[in-house]
């Protein structure tokens, strides 16, 4: 029995083809990178001039309605729990 792939014929590569192609895989994913560095720097200085003319710090207001669902929430289980029998 012959082995199928001991035919002689080889596969043969383009080296300078497959360098090419990484060197530019390479560019493209260092172009890529810079860009997202560059949107994100972008966003994160868009979101500082917003929460800097806001009139409230987002921790108060994070802390007020944290306030507010906990008084609710102590105001719904006490209607819970002192709600008259059903007749």
């Amino acid at each position: 029995m012959t082995d199928p792939t001991s035919n002689g014929e080889d596969i043969q590569l383009n080296r300078s083809l497959l360098v090419g192609g990484g060197v530019l895989v390479a560019l493209g994913g260092l172009l890529g990178f810079t860009g997202m560095a560059l949107v994100t720097s972008a966003l994160l200085s868009a979101a500082r001039r917003w929460v800097d003319r806001m009139e409230q710090p987002p921790s108060d207001i994070a802390r007020r309605k944290w306030q507010q669902t906990r008084a609710a929430a102590a105001a719904g289980a006490a209607a819970w729990r002192d709600k008259p029998p059903n007749a």
